[in-house]
Protein backbone atom coordinates (compact mmCIF):
# COMPACT_ATOMS: atom_id res chain seq x y z
CA UNK A 1 0.00 0.00 0.00
CA UNK A 2 1.36 3.43 -0.95
CA UNK A 3 1.86 5.99 1.78
CA UNK A 4 0.17 9.40 1.62
CA UNK A 5 3.49 10.91 0.60
CA UNK A 6 3.94 8.37 -2.20
CA UNK A 7 0.37 8.97 -3.39
CA UNK A 8 1.04 12.73 -3.48
CA UNK A 9 4.17 12.16 -5.58
CA UNK A 10 2.22 9.90 -7.92
CA UNK A 11 -0.50 12.52 -8.31
CA UNK A 12 2.11 15.15 -9.20
CA UNK A 13 3.64 12.84 -11.80
CA UNK A 14 0.23 12.17 -13.37
CA UNK A 15 -0.29 15.94 -13.71
CA UNK A 16 2.91 16.10 -15.79
CA UNK A 17 1.61 13.59 -18.34
CA UNK A 18 0.05 14.60 -21.63
CA UNK A 19 -3.76 14.36 -21.90
CA UNK A 20 -3.41 11.21 -23.98
CA UNK A 21 -1.11 9.62 -21.42
CA UNK A 22 -3.49 10.58 -18.63
CA UNK A 23 -6.32 8.86 -20.51
CA UNK A 24 -4.27 5.67 -20.68
CA UNK A 25 -3.74 5.82 -16.91
CA UNK A 26 -7.46 6.42 -16.29
CA UNK A 27 -8.46 3.53 -18.56
CA UNK A 28 -6.06 1.19 -16.77
CA UNK A 29 -7.27 2.24 -13.33
CA UNK A 30 -10.89 1.81 -14.42
CA UNK A 31 -10.07 -1.65 -15.75
CA UNK A 32 -8.80 -2.66 -12.33
CA UNK A 33 -11.80 -1.21 -10.51
CA UNK A 34 -14.72 -1.98 -12.83
CA UNK A 35 -14.09 -5.65 -13.65
CA UNK A 36 -14.84 -8.72 -11.65
CA UNK A 37 -11.98 -11.16 -11.20
CA UNK A 38 -11.69 -14.85 -10.46
CA UNK A 39 -8.05 -15.87 -10.06
CA UNK A 40 -7.44 -19.43 -8.93
CA UNK A 41 -4.25 -21.37 -8.25
CA UNK A 42 -3.76 -25.06 -7.76
CA UNK A 43 -2.64 -25.52 -4.13
CA UNK A 44 -0.24 -28.21 -5.34
CA UNK A 45 1.56 -25.82 -7.70
CA UNK A 46 5.23 -25.38 -6.87
CA UNK A 47 5.47 -22.11 -8.83
CA UNK A 48 2.18 -20.22 -8.69
CA UNK A 49 1.92 -18.69 -5.24
CA UNK A 50 -0.79 -16.18 -4.36
CA UNK A 51 1.67 -13.39 -5.18
CA UNK A 52 2.55 -14.83 -8.60
CA UNK A 53 -1.13 -15.44 -9.32
CA UNK A 54 -2.06 -11.82 -8.63
CA UNK A 55 0.99 -10.41 -10.44
CA UNK A 56 0.11 -12.24 -13.65
CA UNK A 57 -3.60 -11.46 -13.29
CA UNK A 58 -2.97 -7.74 -12.86
CA UNK A 59 -0.66 -7.77 -15.88
CA UNK A 60 -3.42 -9.41 -17.94
CA UNK A 61 -5.97 -6.79 -16.87
CA UNK A 62 -3.60 -3.95 -17.75
CA UNK A 63 -2.88 -5.53 -21.13
CA UNK A 64 -6.54 -5.87 -22.04
CA UNK A 65 -7.28 -2.32 -20.92
CA UNK A 66 -5.43 -1.25 -24.08
CA UNK A 67 -5.81 -4.23 -26.40
CA UNK A 68 -8.40 -6.69 -27.68
CA UNK A 69 -5.69 -9.17 -28.60
CA UNK A 70 -4.61 -11.97 -26.33
CA UNK A 71 -1.32 -11.64 -24.47
CA UNK A 72 1.41 -12.63 -26.93
CA UNK A 73 4.09 -15.22 -26.19
CA UNK A 74 6.88 -12.72 -25.65
CA UNK A 75 4.75 -10.58 -23.32
CA UNK A 76 3.71 -13.65 -21.38
CA UNK A 77 7.34 -14.68 -21.02
CA UNK A 78 8.28 -11.28 -19.56
CA UNK A 79 5.22 -11.22 -17.31
CA UNK A 80 5.97 -14.73 -16.06
CA UNK A 81 9.63 -13.94 -15.39
CA UNK A 82 8.72 -10.70 -13.58
CA UNK A 83 6.06 -12.37 -11.43
CA UNK A 84 8.38 -15.19 -10.42
CA UNK A 85 11.22 -12.82 -9.57
CA UNK A 86 8.86 -10.61 -7.55
CA UNK A 87 7.99 -13.68 -5.48
CA UNK A 88 11.65 -14.42 -4.79
CA UNK A 89 11.92 -17.24 -7.32
CA UNK A 90 15.14 -17.38 -9.33
CA UNK A 91 14.04 -17.02 -12.96
CA UNK A 92 15.65 -15.61 -16.09
CA UNK A 93 14.69 -15.73 -19.75
CA UNK A 94 16.93 -17.25 -22.38
CA UNK A 95 18.56 -14.38 -24.28
CA UNK A 96 19.87 -16.32 -27.29
CA UNK A 97 17.28 -15.81 -30.08
CA UNK A 98 18.53 -18.89 -31.94
CA UNK A 99 18.15 -21.20 -28.96
CA UNK A 100 16.06 -24.24 -29.96
CA UNK A 101 15.51 -25.56 -26.46
CA UNK A 102 14.30 -23.85 -23.33
CA UNK A 103 12.81 -20.36 -23.03
CA UNK A 104 13.34 -19.68 -19.32
CA UNK A 105 15.33 -21.12 -16.43
CA UNK A 106 13.47 -21.40 -13.11
CA UNK A 107 15.45 -22.34 -10.01
CA UNK A 108 18.12 -23.80 -12.25
CA UNK A 109 15.64 -25.90 -14.27
CA UNK A 110 15.34 -25.25 -18.05
CA UNK A 111 11.70 -24.75 -19.06
CA UNK A 112 9.96 -24.59 -22.45
CA UNK A 113 7.11 -22.08 -22.72
CA UNK A 114 4.31 -22.31 -25.28
CA UNK A 115 1.10 -20.35 -25.85
CA UNK A 116 -2.25 -21.15 -27.44
CA UNK A 117 -4.97 -18.72 -28.46
CA UNK A 118 -6.47 -20.06 -31.70
CA UNK A 119 -10.14 -19.48 -32.45
CA UNK A 120 -10.89 -23.19 -32.43
CA UNK A 121 -9.29 -23.75 -29.02
CA UNK A 122 -10.84 -26.57 -27.01
CA UNK A 123 -11.06 -26.52 -23.23
CA UNK A 124 -10.07 -30.17 -22.76
CA UNK A 125 -7.51 -30.63 -25.54
CA UNK A 126 -4.20 -28.85 -26.01
CA UNK A 127 -2.71 -27.95 -29.39
CA UNK A 128 0.83 -26.71 -29.88
CA UNK A 129 1.08 -25.31 -33.39
CA UNK A 130 4.89 -25.27 -33.40
CA UNK A 131 6.66 -27.52 -30.97
CA UNK A 132 9.86 -27.33 -32.96
CA UNK A 133 11.28 -26.92 -36.46
CA UNK A 134 12.18 -30.15 -38.22
CA UNK A 135 14.73 -28.66 -40.59
CA UNK A 136 16.17 -30.42 -43.60
CA UNK A 137 17.32 -33.99 -44.00
CA UNK A 138 15.45 -37.18 -44.77
CA UNK A 139 11.69 -36.92 -44.22
CA UNK A 140 11.27 -40.24 -42.43
CA UNK A 141 8.76 -40.34 -39.58
CA UNK A 142 10.84 -42.41 -37.12
CA UNK A 143 13.79 -40.08 -37.73
CA UNK A 144 11.60 -37.01 -37.19
CA UNK A 145 10.30 -38.53 -33.96
CA UNK A 146 13.89 -39.04 -32.84
CA UNK A 147 14.58 -35.36 -33.51
CA UNK A 148 11.70 -34.55 -31.17
CA UNK A 149 13.11 -36.81 -28.45
CA UNK A 150 16.48 -35.12 -28.90
CA UNK A 151 14.79 -31.72 -28.64
CA UNK A 152 13.21 -32.74 -25.34
CA UNK A 153 16.68 -33.17 -23.85
CA UNK A 154 17.05 -29.37 -23.89
CA UNK A 155 14.52 -28.74 -21.10
CA UNK A 156 12.93 -30.50 -18.15
CA UNK A 157 9.50 -28.88 -17.91
CA UNK A 158 6.90 -27.68 -20.45
CA UNK A 159 4.25 -25.02 -19.82
CA UNK A 160 1.56 -23.68 -22.12
CA UNK A 161 -0.29 -20.43 -21.43
CA UNK A 162 -3.74 -20.67 -23.01
CA UNK A 163 -6.34 -18.01 -23.78
CA UNK A 164 -9.63 -19.90 -23.51
CA UNK A 165 -11.95 -16.93 -23.98
CA UNK A 166 -11.38 -13.63 -25.79
CA UNK A 167 -14.80 -12.22 -24.93
CA UNK A 168 -14.03 -8.70 -23.60
CA UNK A 169 -16.75 -9.19 -20.99
CA UNK A 170 -15.31 -12.49 -19.80
CA UNK A 171 -11.69 -13.27 -20.57
CA UNK A 172 -10.09 -16.49 -19.42
CA UNK A 173 -6.51 -17.73 -19.35
CA UNK A 174 -4.89 -20.80 -17.86
CA UNK A 175 -1.36 -22.07 -17.24
CA UNK A 176 -0.97 -25.80 -17.89
CA UNK A 177 2.08 -27.97 -17.40
CA UNK A 178 2.57 -30.78 -19.90
CA UNK A 179 4.46 -33.60 -18.19
CA UNK A 180 7.86 -34.02 -19.78
CA UNK A 181 7.57 -37.77 -19.22
CA UNK A 182 4.33 -37.79 -21.23
CA UNK A 183 6.12 -36.38 -24.26
CA UNK A 184 8.97 -38.84 -23.79
CA UNK A 185 6.52 -41.72 -24.20
CA UNK A 186 6.73 -41.12 -27.95
CA UNK A 187 10.20 -42.65 -27.86
CA UNK A 188 8.84 -46.18 -27.31
CA UNK A 189 5.09 -45.87 -27.84
CA UNK A 190 4.44 -44.21 -31.19
CA UNK A 191 2.31 -45.51 -34.06
CA UNK A 192 3.19 -43.86 -37.36
CA UNK A 193 0.93 -43.04 -40.29
CA UNK A 194 2.00 -41.29 -43.48
CA UNK A 195 -0.62 -39.24 -45.32
CA UNK A 196 0.07 -40.91 -48.65
CA UNK A 197 -2.80 -39.14 -50.42
CA UNK A 198 -1.56 -35.68 -49.48
CA UNK A 199 -0.31 -33.40 -52.26
CA UNK A 200 2.17 -31.74 -49.92
CA UNK A 201 5.82 -32.38 -50.52
CA UNK A 202 7.11 -33.83 -48.29
CA UNK A 203 3.96 -35.63 -47.24
CA UNK A 204 2.85 -35.00 -43.66
CA UNK A 205 2.41 -37.79 -41.17
CA UNK A 206 1.36 -38.67 -37.65
CA UNK A 207 2.94 -40.36 -34.67
CA UNK A 208 0.17 -41.33 -32.26
CA UNK A 209 0.65 -42.22 -28.61
CA UNK A 210 -1.99 -44.40 -26.92
CA UNK A 211 -2.61 -45.57 -23.38
CA UNK A 212 -2.88 -49.22 -22.31
CA UNK A 213 -6.59 -49.25 -23.19
CA UNK A 214 -6.08 -47.96 -26.73
CA UNK A 215 -7.20 -44.40 -25.95
CA UNK A 216 -5.33 -41.62 -27.72
CA UNK A 217 -3.10 -39.52 -25.47
CA UNK A 218 -1.80 -37.15 -28.14
CA UNK A 219 -0.61 -36.93 -31.73
CA UNK A 220 2.68 -35.80 -33.16
CA UNK A 221 1.89 -34.14 -36.48
CA UNK A 222 4.86 -33.87 -38.81
CA UNK A 223 3.86 -30.90 -40.94
CA UNK A 224 5.45 -31.15 -44.35
CA UNK A 225 4.49 -27.60 -45.37
CA UNK A 226 6.88 -24.76 -45.97
CA UNK A 227 7.98 -24.57 -42.34
CA UNK A 228 8.63 -28.31 -41.87
CA UNK A 229 7.58 -28.23 -38.24
CA UNK A 230 6.23 -30.52 -35.55
CA UNK A 231 2.81 -29.90 -34.05
CA UNK A 232 1.28 -31.51 -30.97
CA UNK A 233 -2.41 -32.26 -31.51
CA UNK A 234 -5.29 -33.61 -29.44
CA UNK A 235 -3.26 -33.65 -26.23
CA UNK A 236 -5.64 -34.56 -23.43
CA UNK A 237 -5.59 -31.91 -20.71
CA UNK A 238 -6.63 -34.45 -18.10
CA UNK A 239 -3.13 -35.92 -18.49
CA UNK A 240 -1.61 -32.53 -17.65
CA UNK A 241 -1.48 -30.27 -14.58
CA UNK A 242 -3.35 -26.97 -14.44
CA UNK A 243 -1.32 -24.58 -12.27
CA UNK A 244 -3.69 -21.61 -12.38
CA UNK A 245 -6.60 -19.91 -14.14
CA UNK A 246 -7.40 -16.22 -14.56
CA UNK A 247 -10.90 -14.99 -15.37
CA UNK A 248 -11.88 -11.33 -15.48
CA UNK A 249 -14.30 -8.94 -17.17
CA UNK A 250 -17.44 -6.93 -16.63
CA UNK A 251 -19.56 -10.11 -16.74
CA UNK A 252 -17.91 -11.16 -13.48
CA UNK A 253 -18.43 -7.81 -11.76
CA UNK A 254 -20.64 -7.95 -8.64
Amino acid sequence: MLTDQELAKLNNKIKQLTPTQQTVVVNTVNAYLDQGTLFRRNPNSDLISDQVLIQIGDRLIAHHAASRQNLSKDRFEYAFEYALKSAGINAYLETNPTNRGHDITINGVPVSLKTQADRSIKEDYIHISKMMELGGGAWELPRLRDLFIEHLQGYQRIFTFRCLSKDPKHLKYELVEIPHSLMMEAQTNCQFESMVNSTQNPQPGYGRVFDAHGNLKYELYFDGGGERKLQIKKLRKDLCFVHATWEFGSALAP
